[in-house]
């Protein structure tokens, strides 16, 4: 795991080492083990090391045996054991035991094929010293982030957009498309960023760029729900016993490291499933960190010190009042880079400080199942919508939406009226590529209403953001399923674009940690996809097929529990009691005008009734703006407005490719 970043200059320009190292300064904390640098007449390129495997030799850049490909990854090929002794068998030499070098010779002998033998969450950049091109390629879930822009003819890349920025021609400005995208979608999931000029590498692609620009840009790996011929007949005794040998694999590889792996506890049952296979496969020594709430409506603490007593591991629990989610916010924004509508990823942030504090670097967490195995409401929502289409004038199908939202409407005089309306909307609409989420998008989309007019003038609208989505959705995305249609959508917006992101690499980045995620290793994912729908929702019971398959490995009181998502306090947090000063700084009139972002006279509106119901409880949509608004203006008070610049790093590697032969160096 490590930070990366490069260029490749525009004709008759040369790569700038010290624009390389301001970038890896940008990104120290990805990797504080090493600075390499490599550089080559126009392209140059530069990685903060974080070691985890092979600890003394695997500093980057790594070559093939004539040095005429070098290689630098950000993430971990979890096969590459398995990979080295088959390209050995084929004839290649290796120099370190480390699995970046493994890439290098991957794509020597199988070129962009290489990718479809990769076992790993990665971000890397392959350079053809004789065919003066560059290969970026990502993982298939986009795991490992890289972002890229084009100035003056050059293209650079980096693991962060804040590195990007540092270019001189960089603009330095929040992107109206990206902010409405992230208000509309909570994420930002098209391809965009929230800087003007910043866009993504996205996951499962990768983009060759030779001398005169774009060579190639493709995707090479998806999700695939299509129905299965005799699909329906599978057995779900042995799906579940092909699912468990799958997952138990999968994390075995994710244990493979030169430093201690630890691994996350929630209290649900797929951070507890993993916890319980990666036991087994560390001899029992396994550590465990779990995060909790002085707020009991939020707190699982009970769950984890369960889950930890049952397999008998150590367990380290950050509990975490409302004071402290403010406090860290404006880090975790900064390193976040895009607005987010949750405080969710602040707990995170306090969680990878507890684990760099005990020495560990690497963790492995549950990410994944509840999209590859239908966790969600949302699923089950979509799925009762579709049946309730059946019969519009139905008055029993609705009925099934209040065994799920209880809650929702309770409010309203109008109580069970008030939940049908609110789902009605569009319901026969069955053949909208977006039918299963557009609820949550206008739901999300009022938060739109905060923005200035001037500012909103010169952004997409809404339906523009989700046209944009809904063209991105592959051709065969129609011969899904209503289920299988949701779950890709939920893969794409909210895994991809905010699980994985914000709250995953970002967070535990922060705090110089890696993150692993066995269900997504990419056979358990096909696994999935290639279910029946009734082995992953059977009626409303979610995940189905998962617990029937890890029923040996938990407790039924953490089996058999309900999903609970995992939220943090948000009002209470941002306005209530000892709320922070930035924030009433922040979202003050003044500022909010220099800004020229949001309508001061719409904040103020809100801020009143957040404050005003903080007793009774503030709406989620309130709640959502609210944290939307805050994020949002610390992202430009901190990379826009007054950015806090980072030191350019200092190579203690430097690799000249421009000289005869490679020329290797100790510098620093």
């Amino acid at each position: 795991m490590c930070g990366l970043a490069g260029i490749y200059a525009g004709s008759g320009d040369e790569a700038s080492s010290r624009f390389l190292l301001t970038m890896a300064g940008e990104l120290a904390h990805r990797g504080p083990d090493g600075t390499g640098l490599y550089l080559d007449e126009r392209f140059g390129m530069v990685n903060r090391r974080l070691a985890i495997v092979d600890l003394e030799g695997g500093e980057q850049p790594l070559a093939n045996e004539d040095e005429s490909l070098w290689v630098m990854q950000n993430g971990e090929i979890y096969n590459h054991v398995e990979l080295r002794e088959e390209l050995r068998g084929r004839g290649h030499r290796f120099s370190t035991s480390c699995d970046t070098e493994v890439l290098v010779h991957a794509y020597e002998e199988w070129g962009t094929g290489c990718l479809d033998h990769l076992n790993g969450d990665f971000a890397f950049a392959v350079w053809d010293r004789r065919a003066r091109e560059l290969l970026l390629a990502r993982d298939r879930f986009g795991v490992r982030p890289l972002f890229l822009a084009e100035w003056g003819g050059a293209l650079c890349f980096a693991s962060e957009a804040k590195a990007l920025l540092r270019h001189p021609r960089a603009a330095r400005e929040l992107d109206p498309a990206g902010l409405v995208e992230s208000f509309t979608a909570w994420s930002l999931s098209t391809g965009g960023s929230a800087f003007r000029g910043v866009r993504e590498l996205p996951p499962a692609h990768f983009l060759r760029w030779g001398p005169r620009g774009l060579v190639e840009r493709r995707r090479w790996w998806d999700l695939d729900f299509s129905p299965r011929p005799g699909g329906e007949r599978r057995d779900p005794g042995e799906a579940a016993e092909e699912l468990r040998s799958l997952l138990d694999d999968s994390t075995r590889l994710r244990l493979r490291a030169d430093v201690p792996v630890a691994a996350y506890l929630s209290g649900g049952l797929d951070s507890s499933a993993i916890a319980a296979l990666a036991r087994v496969h560390s001899g029992g020594g396994l550590r465990s960190f779990g995060v909790g709430f002085t707020d009991a409506r939020y707190d699982e603490s009970r769950f984890q010190r369960r889950m930890a007593e049952e397999l008998g591991i150590e367990l380290t629990q950050r509990t975490l009042d409302a004071g402290a989610i403010a406090s860290l916010l404006p880090r975790a924004i900064l390193l976040a880079e895009q607005p987010t509508l949750r405080t969710a990823l602040a707990p995170m942030l306090g969680l990878s400080a507890a684990v760099r504090e005990a020495g560990i670097k690497v963790v492995l967490t549950g990410e994944g199942a509840d999209e590859l195995f239908a966790g969600y409401d949302i699923f089950r929502e979509s799925q009762i919508r579709r049946f309730w289409a059946r019969e519009p004038d139905s008055r029993l199908r609705p009925a099934l939406l209040r065994r799920l939202y209880p809650g929702l409407g309770r409010g309203s005089s109008r109580g069970g009226a008030y939940l049908e309306s609110f789902f009605r909307r569009g319901l026969e609409d069955t053949g909208d590529p977006l039918y299963s989420h557009r609820i949550r998008f206008a739901n999300t989309a009022r938060s739109l209403r905060l923005f200035g007019d001037d500012f909103l003038a010169r952004a997409p609208a809404e339906a523009e953001v989700l046209e944009t989505l809904a063209g991105q959705l592959p051709p065969r995305f129609a011969g899904f399923t209503g289920l299988g249609q949701a779950q890709y959508l939920e893969t794409k917006t909210f895994l991809q674009g905010y699980l994985l992101h914000t709250q995953g690499d970002r967070m535990l980045m922060g705090h110089s940690v890696e993150g692993r995620f066995p269900f997504l290793d990419h056979r358990v994912a096909e696994l999935a996809a290639a279910l029946p729908d009734r082995l992953r929702l059977r009626g409303l019971r979610d995940k189905y097929l998962l617990r029937r398959a890890t029923a040996s490995l938990l407790p039924e009181e953490i089996r058999a529990r309900a999903k609970v998502p995992y939220r943090a306090p948000i009002a209470a947090a941002l306005v209530g009691a000892g709320a922070p000063e930035y924030v009433a700084d922040l979202l003050s009139g003044q500022r909010l005008a220099e800004a020229g972002i949001f309508s001061p006279g719409r904040v103020a509106t809100l801020l009143e009734k957040c404050r005003g119901r903080l007793e009774e409880g503030v709406a989620e949509v309130d709640e959502m703006a609210l944290v939307g608004v805050t994020s949002t203006m610390l992202l430009h008070e901190q990379l826009v407005a007054r950015p806090a610049l980072a030191a350019p790093a200092v190579a203690t590697k430097l690799v000249r490719g421009d000289t005869v032969g490679a020329a290797v160096a100790a510098a620093g």
